[in-house]
């Protein structure tokens, strides 16, 4: 599975200053199913802030990892 921290994103869209503006858009994504935010963790790797609560984004982690690629 492929995680990114929120540097990354911030990176990626080359602002590597805006970690934190990354983080609250990510924290306030309304689409939380469709655009996979969840996938976002801390750079230390570990679970930070997601709008539907730190216990479903481990369900969904955990779900998504449970799950066989073909």
């Amino acid at each position: 599975m492929y995680y990114l921290c929120y540097q990354q994103v911030a990176d990626e869209l080359e602002q590597p200053s805006a970690t934190r503006a990354v983080a609250t858009a990510i924290a306030k994504n309304p689409l939380i199913i469709v655009i996979p935010c969840h996938r976002v963790i801390g750079q230390d790797g570990s679970l930070r802030g997601f709008a539907a609560g730190l216990d479903r984004k481990q369900q969904l982690l955990d779900l998504e990892s449970s799950v066989a690629v073909a």
